[in-house]
């Protein structure tokens, strides 16, 4: 069987940081005489995605360089294409402790054992003006991903990681598979075309829609749902997860769609969140990726469709996943069915579309959305997490 019966990861290679055995045992007592820094929640997801290959060919935090060229021309200083630097951020305390260590040791918490080791090449000041236009397109610190950015610490740590071991779950364990494991699933399923689908949200028929649309043109469909660090509005991965095994179970052929977490943390970046999303998801072994409307947005700050657009800014094949591009998706009452702007052709009285806001109102007053917008499995788990909390 091919290396990479699906598709080659990016980069070329899978990256894996995990130590093992002696190796392992020889950093673990390193670690123990190393200065200690505690790393944010968003921070420990990047580590755990470093730690698995998920930003292959990163083996770890981003030098000034690979940081500026990022922000300047989406692709590392090497020429490969990358649209979100991957930083550890330091305090002022921070780069003080360290003083002139040559490694640094990371820990969950005060007092937890070392997760990983970063071997230190250099520390550099982050440029905070430059970061939030470049990647959110903005400095509003409305924005979940620009507040976040400025709660950072002033300096970035740059170096290569050697994991020690990743961080514990409790949750979601069996869906938790690296980019090697769902790639030998594929390849255990006979899958050489796998389309991913990004999502923060509960699954609703229009999502569901695309997917089946995308599913006609490939072997096999990954729903690979977002399990890091989210808006404290959005709904818990927890009761995400309970509809999207509602939806497996009544409505997807088991043996062509399976569902596996993404341990990433949101940044609402919008377009270039989009990109770093379907490149992720080639390293999971993806060879298409489904960009649907306002992928990665938040408020109105991304149009409806720049995170398809942005892909154009890129040479054909440079990123060597397939973007599948949908519009917006509704019932449509004339139709009888499901369609988009590019099937229906009657207007806007025929069809079932509700905002956000009144889904929320309507499931927090116990009622279920129509049929024609969310199954009812799905609506009840969510009746019941909104009545629950």
């Amino acid at each position: 069987m091919p290396d990479h019966p699906t598709i080659a990861p990016h980069g070329g290679t899978l990256v894996d940081l995990l130590l093992t055995g002696e190796q392992r045992d020889r950093a673990r007592t390193e670690a123990d005489h190393l200065p200690k820094l505690v790393v944010s929640e968003r921070e420990l997801s990047d580590l755990e995605m470093l730690a698995v290959g998920a930003l292959s060919p990163l083996t770890g935090f981003v030098s000034e360089a690979d940081y500026l060229s990022v922000l300047d021309t989406m692709h590392l200083s090497n020429g490969l294409a990358w649209s979100i630097p991957v930083t550890l951020s330091l305090t002022d305390e921070d780069v003080k402790r360290i003083g002139a260590g040559t490694s640094v040791a990371l820990l969950r918490a005060e007092g937890a054992p070392p997760l990983a080791i970063v071997d230190l090449t250099e520390v550099f000041k982050r440029d905070r003006e430059k970061e939030a236009l470049a990647v959110f397109g903005t400095e509003d610190l409305e924005h979940p991903g620009v507040r976040a950015l400025q709660e950072a610490g002033d300096f970035c740590l740059a170096g290569p990681v050697r994991a020690l071991t990743l961080p514990e779950h409790d949750d979601f364990v069996r869906y938790r598979l690296t980019p090697a494991q769902t790639r030998a699933e594929f390849a255990d399923r006979g899958w050489r075309t796998v389309v991913g689908f990004q999502t923060r949200n509960p699954i609703h028929r229009a999502h569901e829609y695309i997917q089946k649309c995308a599913l006609e043109m490939v072997d096999g469909l990954l729903v690979h749902p977002l399990v890091g660090a989210t808006k404290g509005d959005d709904v818990p991965a927890d009761v995400r997860m309970r509809c999207y095994e509602a939806l497996f179970e009544g409505y997807y052929p088991k043996d062509r769609a399976m569902v596996s977490v993404f341990p990433a943390a949101m940044r609402y970046a919008g377009p270039k969140e989009a990109i770093w999303h379907a490149i992720c998801r080639k390293n999971y072994g993806c060879t298409h990726f489904i960009v649907g409307r306002d992928h990665a947005g938040v408020g109105s700050y991304y149009g409806t469709y720049d995170a398809q657009r942005i892909f154009d800014s890129f040479e054909p094949g440079e990123l060597a996943i397939t973007p599948l591009m949908f519009e917006h998706s509704f019932w449509c009452n004339a139709c009888e069915g499901m369609a988009s702007p590019k099937t229906c052709p009657h207007g806007e009285d025929t069809r079932v579309s509700l905002s956000g806001t009144r889904v929320r109102e309507m499931l927090q007053a116990g009622e279920r959305p129509p049929i024609e917008f969310s199954r009812p499995e799905v609506a009840e788990i969510l009746i019941d997490a909104m009545r629950d909390g």
